[in-house]
């Protein structure tokens, strides 16, 4: 294994230069950034030359392009995988996805301090599959293509994200490396818990004043309840 890889098993048609080098970079551009990550620094955390590197890739730009599309895609994979057929309820599954995954959320994080264009592309692509989800669950809520379901799925997205974004915090706090597979479960457990009291807090007397006052501070300011093409609820 070489530096900044994920511990488990590739398969065979995986264990190529390419992939070895796509690795690494991700690895270097999540912690050194575009510009502190050099092509001789990715080139020796892959364990080839950088005459192989450039054979594959061409340049440092052109690998960045190939790691962003590489995580844009999984990504998308992680996000999706399990939920419809209910696999991302078993303890097996969720400690694979963990461990793979971990490569694509520090590159992840870089990229959203660092405003990479690819940014905005996981943004977009985080809030659509979280509007996908909450429709799904609750559409008498979140109505498919609502400016509610938009919304929702938008701040989710936000708040998701800032788990990545601040990781640096958040392991300071928890007291270890909260990206690494052994830890990373732990906000997910975190987040269960605080929708779980959440959900209760909503429905409460408190929570239903509080919903009582935003409405009617949305009912003074006139604003319209739709945007951006989106259906009136």
């Amino acid at each position: 294994m070489y530096p900044g890889s994920d511990s488990y098993d590739r398969p065979a048609e995986d264990l190529t230069s390419r992939a070895r080098i796509r690795d690494a970079a991700l690895a270097q551009f999540a912690e050194h950034g575009t510009k502190g990550a050099t092509i001789k620094g990715i080139a020796a955390a892959a364990g080839v030359s950088p005459g192989l590197l450039q054979h594959h890739f061409g340049s440092k730009s052109a690998l960045q392009e190939a790691c962003d599309a590489y995580v844009v895609a999984a990504f998308d994979g992680l996000d999706r995988f399990g939920l419809n057929g209910g696999e991302i309820a078993k303890p097996d599954f969720m400690e694979e996805l963990l461990a793979k995954s971990s490569l694509v959320i520090r590159y992840i994080a870089r990229a959203m301090v660092d405003g990479s264009p690819v940014a905005a592309a996981l943004f977009d692509n985080g809030a659509a599959v979280a509007e996908e989800f909450l429709v799904g669950i609750d559409p008498e809520r979140f109505p498919a293509g609502s400016t509610k379901a938009s919304d929702a799925a938008a701040v989710m997205a936000t708040m998701h994200f800032a788990t990545i974004v601040l990781h640096d915090h958040l392991s300071r706090r928890m007291c270890n490396d909260i990206l690494a597979p052994q830890n990373s479960h732990r906000i997910g457990v975190a987040m269960l818990d605080i929708y779980s009291a959440m959900a209760d807090f909503a429905e409460s007397s408190i929570g239903d004043g509080i919903r009582s006052a935003v409405d009617s501070h949305e009912k003074r300011t006139n604003q319209p309840s739709s945007t951006n093409g989106r259906n009136d609820e």
